[in-house]
Protein backbone atom coordinates (compact mmCIF):
# COMPACT_ATOMS: atom_id res chain seq x y z
CA UNK A 1 0.00 0.00 0.00
CA UNK A 2 1.21 3.28 -1.30
CA UNK A 3 1.99 6.03 1.47
CA UNK A 4 -1.10 8.12 0.58
CA UNK A 5 -3.38 4.96 0.46
CA UNK A 6 -2.22 4.03 4.22
CA UNK A 7 -3.11 7.86 5.34
CA UNK A 8 -6.52 7.62 4.04
CA UNK A 9 -7.00 4.36 5.13
CA UNK A 10 -6.44 5.69 8.92
CA UNK A 11 -8.63 8.32 8.20
CA UNK A 12 -11.03 5.80 6.84
CA UNK A 13 -10.54 4.21 10.66
CA UNK A 14 -10.87 7.41 12.85
CA UNK A 15 -14.03 7.82 11.14
CA UNK A 16 -15.52 4.37 11.72
CA UNK A 17 -13.78 3.10 14.49
CA UNK A 18 -16.29 5.35 17.35
CA UNK A 19 -19.03 3.64 18.94
CA UNK A 20 -18.75 0.29 16.93
CA UNK A 21 -21.02 -2.43 17.40
CA UNK A 22 -20.42 -6.40 16.60
CA UNK A 23 -22.42 -8.07 13.70
CA UNK A 24 -21.97 -11.48 12.16
CA UNK A 25 -22.32 -11.29 8.45
CA UNK A 26 -23.01 -14.69 5.84
CA UNK A 27 -19.47 -15.59 6.12
CA UNK A 28 -19.71 -15.61 9.57
CA UNK A 29 -17.06 -12.97 10.39
CA UNK A 30 -17.66 -10.74 13.11
CA UNK A 31 -17.17 -7.50 12.55
CA UNK A 32 -16.92 -4.13 14.01
CA UNK A 33 -19.75 -1.54 12.07
CA UNK A 34 -20.51 2.09 13.13
CA UNK A 35 -23.74 1.74 15.14
CA UNK A 36 -25.11 4.60 12.91
CA UNK A 37 -24.23 4.04 9.34
CA UNK A 38 -24.95 7.36 6.83
CA UNK A 39 -22.90 6.14 3.91
CA UNK A 40 -22.94 2.63 2.42
CA UNK A 41 -20.50 1.33 -0.75
CA UNK A 42 -21.16 -1.37 -2.74
CA UNK A 43 -18.62 -3.98 -3.54
CA UNK A 44 -20.46 -5.29 -6.71
CA UNK A 45 -23.48 -4.49 -9.32
CA UNK A 46 -25.77 -6.65 -6.98
CA UNK A 47 -25.13 -4.81 -3.82
CA UNK A 48 -25.44 -1.77 -5.63
CA UNK A 49 -29.37 -3.09 -6.25
CA UNK A 50 -29.84 -4.10 -2.88
CA UNK A 51 -28.79 -0.46 -1.51
CA UNK A 52 -30.56 1.32 -3.71
CA UNK A 53 -33.93 -0.35 -3.51
CA UNK A 54 -33.53 -0.19 0.46
CA UNK A 55 -31.61 2.71 1.63
CA UNK A 56 -30.95 4.97 -1.57
CA UNK A 57 -29.68 8.12 0.96
CA UNK A 58 -27.13 5.81 1.94
CA UNK A 59 -25.61 4.66 -1.32
CA UNK A 60 -22.18 5.87 -1.66
CA UNK A 61 -22.26 5.32 -5.40
CA UNK A 62 -22.68 2.74 -8.33
CA UNK A 63 -20.64 0.21 -9.49
CA UNK A 64 -21.02 0.55 -13.16
CA UNK A 65 -22.42 3.89 -14.28
CA UNK A 66 -26.08 3.96 -15.21
CA UNK A 67 -26.46 3.63 -18.80
CA UNK A 68 -28.84 6.50 -20.81
CA UNK A 69 -31.75 4.13 -21.39
CA UNK A 70 -31.54 2.77 -17.82
CA UNK A 71 -31.61 6.55 -16.06
CA UNK A 72 -35.28 6.68 -17.11
CA UNK A 73 -36.12 3.73 -14.63
CA UNK A 74 -34.18 5.21 -11.62
CA UNK A 75 -34.70 8.33 -9.62
CA UNK A 76 -32.54 11.33 -11.03
CA UNK A 77 -31.09 11.97 -7.59
CA UNK A 78 -29.28 8.12 -7.74
CA UNK A 79 -28.28 8.65 -11.23
CA UNK A 80 -26.16 11.37 -10.48
CA UNK A 81 -24.58 9.46 -8.08
CA UNK A 82 -20.47 8.97 -8.84
CA UNK A 83 -19.36 5.82 -9.85
CA UNK A 84 -17.08 3.45 -8.33
CA UNK A 85 -15.89 0.55 -10.21
CA UNK A 86 -15.98 -2.80 -8.59
CA UNK A 87 -13.98 -3.55 -5.81
CA UNK A 88 -13.86 -7.64 -5.55
CA UNK A 89 -15.14 -10.35 -8.21
CA UNK A 90 -14.26 -10.64 -11.71
CA UNK A 91 -13.25 -7.40 -13.66
CA UNK A 92 -12.70 -5.56 -10.12
CA UNK A 93 -11.95 -2.06 -11.30
CA UNK A 94 -12.30 0.14 -8.47
CA UNK A 95 -9.89 2.70 -7.84
CA UNK A 96 -9.10 2.16 -3.88
CA UNK A 97 -7.74 5.45 -3.40
CA UNK A 98 -10.82 6.92 -4.89
CA UNK A 99 -12.97 4.84 -2.85
CA UNK A 100 -11.17 5.36 0.64
CA UNK A 101 -11.40 9.42 -0.12
CA UNK A 102 -15.57 8.75 -0.21
CA UNK A 103 -15.18 7.89 3.65
CA UNK A 104 -18.36 5.18 3.38
CA UNK A 105 -19.03 3.82 6.85
CA UNK A 106 -19.14 0.60 4.95
CA UNK A 107 -18.62 -1.55 2.31
CA UNK A 108 -21.41 -4.30 1.37
CA UNK A 109 -21.31 -7.17 -0.74
CA UNK A 110 -24.07 -9.25 -1.72
CA UNK A 111 -23.47 -12.56 -3.62
CA UNK A 112 -22.16 -15.68 -3.55
CA UNK A 113 -20.35 -16.69 0.20
CA UNK A 114 -17.82 -18.84 -0.14
CA UNK A 115 -13.86 -18.90 1.30
CA UNK A 116 -12.87 -16.94 -1.94
CA UNK A 117 -15.20 -14.29 -0.67
CA UNK A 118 -14.40 -14.51 2.54
CA UNK A 119 -10.81 -13.94 1.79
CA UNK A 120 -11.22 -10.98 -0.34
CA UNK A 121 -13.70 -9.01 2.48
CA UNK A 122 -10.51 -10.17 4.63
CA UNK A 123 -8.42 -8.19 2.62
CA UNK A 124 -9.74 -5.62 1.66
CA UNK A 125 -10.89 -4.33 5.06
CA UNK A 126 -7.23 -4.77 5.89
CA UNK A 127 -5.97 -2.79 3.39
CA UNK A 128 -8.94 0.01 3.78
CA UNK A 129 -10.04 0.28 7.51
CA UNK A 130 -13.23 0.41 6.49
CA UNK A 131 -15.91 -2.31 8.16
CA UNK A 132 -16.55 -5.11 5.01
CA UNK A 133 -19.65 -7.13 5.26
CA UNK A 134 -20.93 -10.50 3.47
CA UNK A 135 -24.47 -11.34 2.80
CA UNK A 136 -26.10 -14.01 0.94
CA UNK A 137 -27.19 -12.82 -2.38
CA UNK A 138 -29.28 -16.50 -3.03
CA UNK A 139 -32.73 -16.01 -4.66
CA UNK A 140 -34.59 -17.66 -1.63
CA UNK A 141 -32.90 -16.08 1.13
CA UNK A 142 -34.69 -12.53 -0.60
CA UNK A 143 -36.96 -11.84 2.38
CA UNK A 144 -33.93 -13.01 4.75
CA UNK A 145 -31.65 -10.91 3.05
CA UNK A 146 -33.92 -7.46 3.28
CA UNK A 147 -34.18 -8.17 6.97
CA UNK A 148 -30.27 -8.58 7.64
CA UNK A 149 -29.70 -5.82 5.81
CA UNK A 150 -32.05 -3.63 7.32
CA UNK A 151 -30.82 -4.21 10.70
CA UNK A 152 -27.23 -3.89 9.70
CA UNK A 153 -28.57 -0.06 8.27
CA UNK A 154 -31.35 0.92 10.84
CA UNK A 155 -33.25 0.46 8.05
CA UNK A 156 -35.57 -2.23 9.78
CA UNK A 157 -39.07 -0.80 8.53
CA UNK A 158 -38.64 -0.40 5.00
CA UNK A 159 -36.55 -3.71 5.05
CA UNK A 160 -39.72 -4.85 6.60
CA UNK A 161 -41.87 -4.04 3.41
CA UNK A 162 -39.62 -5.16 1.00
CA UNK A 163 -38.77 -8.50 3.05
CA UNK A 164 -42.60 -9.14 3.22
CA UNK A 165 -43.50 -8.34 -1.07
CA UNK A 166 -40.18 -11.19 -1.44
CA UNK A 167 -41.86 -13.70 0.75
CA UNK A 168 -44.89 -13.38 -0.91
CA UNK A 169 -43.87 -13.71 -4.18
CA UNK A 170 -41.83 -16.85 -3.40
CA UNK A 171 -45.42 -18.28 -1.60
CA UNK A 172 -47.12 -17.47 -4.80
CA UNK A 173 -44.62 -19.48 -7.32
CA UNK A 174 -44.84 -22.03 -4.33
CA UNK A 175 -48.43 -22.44 -5.12
CA UNK A 176 -47.79 -21.78 -8.79
CA UNK A 177 -45.58 -25.10 -8.99
CA UNK A 178 -47.61 -26.96 -7.11
CA UNK A 179 -50.06 -27.11 -9.60
CA UNK A 180 -47.94 -27.52 -12.25
CA UNK A 181 -46.67 -31.51 -12.98
CA UNK A 182 -42.86 -31.64 -13.43
CA UNK A 183 -43.72 -33.20 -17.24
CA UNK A 184 -45.24 -29.82 -18.02
CA UNK A 185 -42.56 -27.55 -17.29
CA UNK A 186 -39.95 -26.33 -19.67
CA UNK A 187 -36.24 -27.09 -20.74
CA UNK A 188 -34.59 -23.69 -21.24
CA UNK A 189 -31.31 -22.41 -22.61
CA UNK A 190 -30.51 -18.76 -21.34
CA UNK A 191 -27.89 -17.06 -23.48
CA UNK A 192 -25.47 -13.79 -22.66
CA UNK A 193 -23.54 -11.68 -25.40
CA UNK A 194 -24.73 -10.70 -28.62
CA UNK A 195 -23.92 -14.35 -29.77
CA UNK A 196 -25.77 -15.94 -26.82
CA UNK A 197 -22.80 -18.49 -26.23
CA UNK A 198 -22.47 -17.26 -22.70
CA UNK A 199 -24.67 -19.08 -19.82
CA UNK A 200 -24.61 -20.04 -16.50
CA UNK A 201 -24.03 -23.58 -15.35
CA UNK A 202 -26.15 -25.54 -12.47
CA UNK A 203 -25.93 -23.90 -9.18
CA UNK A 204 -25.07 -20.61 -11.02
CA UNK A 205 -26.54 -17.35 -8.94
CA UNK A 206 -26.54 -15.69 -12.02
CA UNK A 207 -29.40 -18.59 -13.42
CA UNK A 208 -30.65 -20.04 -10.33
CA UNK A 209 -34.14 -18.25 -10.50
CA UNK A 210 -34.95 -20.40 -13.96
CA UNK A 211 -34.71 -23.60 -11.75
CA UNK A 212 -36.66 -21.83 -9.00
CA UNK A 213 -39.60 -21.40 -11.73
CA UNK A 214 -39.66 -24.97 -12.26
CA UNK A 215 -37.79 -25.14 -15.34
CA UNK A 216 -35.17 -27.42 -16.26
CA UNK A 217 -31.65 -25.17 -17.27
CA UNK A 218 -30.16 -27.56 -20.16
CA UNK A 219 -26.20 -26.15 -19.67
CA UNK A 220 -26.67 -27.62 -16.00
CA UNK A 221 -25.26 -30.41 -18.13
CA UNK A 222 -22.48 -29.11 -18.91
CA UNK A 223 -21.84 -29.01 -14.89
CA UNK A 224 -21.91 -26.85 -11.89
CA UNK A 225 -20.42 -23.51 -11.36
CA UNK A 226 -20.70 -20.03 -12.88
CA UNK A 227 -21.00 -18.74 -16.31
CA UNK A 228 -19.18 -20.37 -18.96
CA UNK A 229 -18.81 -20.26 -22.89
CA UNK A 230 -20.43 -22.79 -24.44
CA UNK A 231 -20.57 -24.19 -28.30
CA UNK A 232 -23.78 -23.88 -30.64
CA UNK A 233 -23.48 -27.62 -31.26
CA UNK A 234 -24.05 -27.98 -27.54
CA UNK A 235 -27.12 -26.12 -27.35
CA UNK A 236 -28.11 -27.88 -30.98
CA UNK A 237 -27.83 -31.18 -28.64
CA UNK A 238 -29.32 -29.79 -25.97
CA UNK A 239 -32.56 -28.78 -28.37
CA UNK A 240 -34.57 -26.63 -25.40
CA UNK A 241 -38.09 -25.47 -25.49
CA UNK A 242 -37.20 -22.30 -24.87
CA UNK A 243 -34.51 -19.69 -25.28
CA UNK A 244 -34.34 -16.72 -22.96
CA UNK A 245 -32.15 -14.02 -24.56
CA UNK A 246 -29.97 -11.32 -22.58
CA UNK A 247 -29.99 -8.88 -25.48
CA UNK A 248 -32.11 -8.63 -28.03
CA UNK A 249 -29.42 -8.51 -30.63
CA UNK A 250 -28.79 -12.26 -29.80
CA UNK A 251 -32.46 -13.07 -30.22
CA UNK A 252 -32.64 -11.73 -33.71
CA UNK A 253 -30.14 -13.54 -34.53
CA UNK A 254 -31.40 -17.31 -33.28
CA UNK A 255 -34.45 -16.49 -34.86
CA UNK A 256 -32.58 -15.20 -38.20
CA UNK A 257 -29.29 -17.69 -38.31
CA UNK A 258 -30.05 -20.73 -40.21
CA UNK A 259 -27.48 -22.67 -37.44
CA UNK A 260 -29.66 -22.14 -34.86
CA UNK A 261 -33.51 -23.29 -36.85
CA UNK A 262 -33.22 -26.76 -35.89
CA UNK A 263 -33.36 -25.92 -32.39
CA UNK A 264 -37.18 -26.59 -30.90
CA UNK A 265 -37.49 -23.23 -29.31
CA UNK A 266 -36.31 -21.86 -32.42
CA UNK A 267 -38.94 -23.64 -34.04
CA UNK A 268 -41.95 -22.95 -32.29
CA UNK A 269 -41.37 -19.46 -31.90
CA UNK A 270 -40.18 -19.27 -28.41
CA UNK A 271 -37.13 -17.14 -28.22
CA UNK A 272 -37.88 -13.72 -25.70
CA UNK A 273 -35.73 -11.77 -24.63
CA UNK A 274 -35.14 -10.87 -20.94
CA UNK A 275 -36.26 -7.21 -19.66
CA UNK A 276 -33.16 -5.50 -18.79
CA UNK A 277 -33.75 -2.04 -17.50
CA UNK A 278 -32.31 -0.50 -15.16
CA UNK A 279 -31.52 -4.47 -14.10
CA UNK A 280 -32.05 -7.47 -15.63
CA UNK A 281 -34.34 -9.03 -14.85
CA UNK A 282 -32.44 -13.00 -14.70
CA UNK A 283 -29.27 -11.37 -13.89
CA UNK A 284 -27.10 -8.60 -14.85
CA UNK A 285 -26.86 -8.26 -11.59
CA UNK A 286 -28.76 -11.12 -9.98
CA UNK A 287 -30.29 -9.06 -6.89
CA UNK A 288 -33.82 -8.11 -5.89
CA UNK A 289 -34.85 -7.54 -9.72
CA UNK A 290 -35.16 -11.50 -10.28
CA UNK A 291 -37.88 -11.12 -7.51
CA UNK A 292 -40.44 -9.06 -10.25
CA UNK A 293 -38.27 -11.46 -13.11
CA UNK A 294 -40.21 -14.59 -11.38
CA UNK A 295 -42.91 -13.20 -12.26
CA UNK A 296 -42.76 -12.83 -15.18
CA UNK A 297 -41.13 -16.40 -15.99
CA UNK A 298 -44.15 -18.18 -14.30
CA UNK A 299 -46.53 -15.65 -16.92
CA UNK A 300 -43.81 -17.07 -19.96
CA UNK A 301 -43.90 -20.53 -18.93
CA UNK A 302 -47.34 -21.63 -17.05
CA UNK A 303 -49.50 -19.21 -18.76
CA UNK A 304 -52.81 -21.13 -17.96
CA UNK A 305 -51.66 -22.24 -14.62
CA UNK A 306 -51.24 -18.64 -12.84
CA UNK A 307 -53.38 -15.42 -12.99
CA UNK A 308 -50.81 -12.95 -13.02
CA UNK A 309 -51.14 -9.29 -14.41
CA UNK A 310 -47.70 -8.77 -15.05
CA UNK A 311 -47.97 -5.10 -16.42
CA UNK A 312 -49.41 -4.19 -12.97
CA UNK A 313 -47.16 -6.21 -11.35
CA UNK A 314 -44.80 -4.58 -12.92
CA UNK A 315 -45.84 -1.17 -12.25
CA UNK A 316 -46.16 -1.91 -8.45
CA UNK A 317 -42.82 -3.11 -8.62
CA UNK A 318 -41.15 -0.55 -9.98
CA UNK A 319 -43.10 1.67 -7.56
CA UNK A 320 -42.06 0.06 -4.67
CA UNK A 321 -38.33 -0.85 -5.14
CA UNK A 322 -37.00 1.45 -7.56
CA UNK A 323 -39.77 5.04 -6.37
CA UNK A 324 -40.57 5.05 -9.81
CA UNK A 325 -44.10 5.57 -12.01
CA UNK A 326 -43.54 3.95 -14.97
CA UNK A 327 -46.05 4.66 -17.88
CA UNK A 328 -47.58 2.22 -20.26
CA UNK A 329 -44.98 3.15 -23.08
CA UNK A 330 -42.25 2.15 -20.36
CA UNK A 331 -43.73 -0.76 -19.35
CA UNK A 332 -44.79 -2.29 -23.36
CA UNK A 333 -41.25 -1.53 -23.55
CA UNK A 334 -39.90 -3.88 -20.77
CA UNK A 335 -42.11 -6.44 -21.35
CA UNK A 336 -42.95 -6.18 -25.17
CA UNK A 337 -40.29 -8.90 -26.32
CA UNK A 338 -40.53 -11.11 -22.99
CA UNK A 339 -44.09 -12.92 -24.07
CA UNK A 340 -45.71 -14.18 -26.95
CA UNK A 341 -46.66 -11.53 -29.31
CA UNK A 342 -50.32 -12.99 -29.15
CA UNK A 343 -50.42 -12.51 -25.34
Amino acid sequence: MSGRLIALAILAISSTAVDARDFTDAGGRVVDVPDVIAVALPAGPPAAVLLYTLAPDKLAGWVNEPSGAAAAFLTPQSVALPTYGRLTGSGGDANMEVVLQAKPDIIIDVGTVNPTYIDLANRVQEQTGIPYILIDGSFEKSGETYRLLGELLGEEARAEVLATYADDTLAQLATTLAAVPADQRPSIYYGRGDEGLETGLSGSINVEILEAAGATNVAAAAGKGGLTDVSLEQILAWNPDIIIAARGSFAEAAKTNPDWSSIAAVKSGAVYVAPSLPFGWIDSPPSANRLIGVRWLQELFYPDAVDIDLAADTKAFYSLFYDVDLTEAQVGKLVGGALPTAH
